[in-house]
This record gives C-alpha cells, sequence and structure tokens, in this order.
C-alpha cells in the first residue's frame, strides 16, 4: 500500500534540484521539495517543516500535531512500520 507518511525536514541538500533531507522516524531519506514550495514559502524556509512524504516527494505540509496524530494512527493500523522499513531496505538512509 503506497501512502503518504509524516517526516520533518532537517536540510536542504540541492537546492537548484529543490531537494532535501527528511527523516521519518529517524529514517533519513532525500525527498523532493517541488510541490510544497513557492514565492512565499521558499526552499531554505522549509526546514524544521512537518510533510507527508510519498514516493519520495513531499506532498504537503503539514503541522507538528498533524503529523504526530499521522504517525500515532499508522503506527497503530501497522503501516508506519511497513512504509519505513520499506525505506530502510531501499538503501536511501
Amino acid at each position: 500500500m503506497c501512502l503518504g507518511i509524516p517526516g520533518q525536514i532537517i536540510e536542504i541538500t540541492d537546492e537548484a534540484r529543490k531537494l532535501a533531507m527528511v527523516d521519518v522516524s529517524g529514517v533519513h531519506r532525500e525527498i523532493n521539495m517541488a510541490c510544497v514550495v513557492n514565492d512565499d514559502h521558499r526552499l531554505n524556509d522549509c526546514i524544521g517543516d512537518w510533510v507527508l512524504v510519498h514516493v519520495g516527494f513531499a506532498m504537503s505540509r503539514i503541522n507538528e500535531e498533524e503529523a504526530a496524530l499521522t504517525l500515532k494512527v499508522l503506527e497503530e493500523l501497522g503501516e508506519a512500520q511497513e512504509e519505513i522499513a520499506a525505506m530502510r531496505a531501499s538503501g536511501q538512509m
């Protein structure tokens, strides 16, 4: 099952390509931020932001409370562990 999983942006890795490093429950992965940046919220403003990550893209920005609640629900459903394990297995940490 593909889903959006919450992660926090910890650094910008490639400004020209709009790439950033996200921390998803301790797993670090480079993702594309093109869908969540604009003139009002530039790439460098995203450090510390929480985003929903899906197939290597930040699909939307969310607040920390929503991120925590989403992770809790996913863990209860057993989905978060599956997705995090898949991220670890992909070697992109």
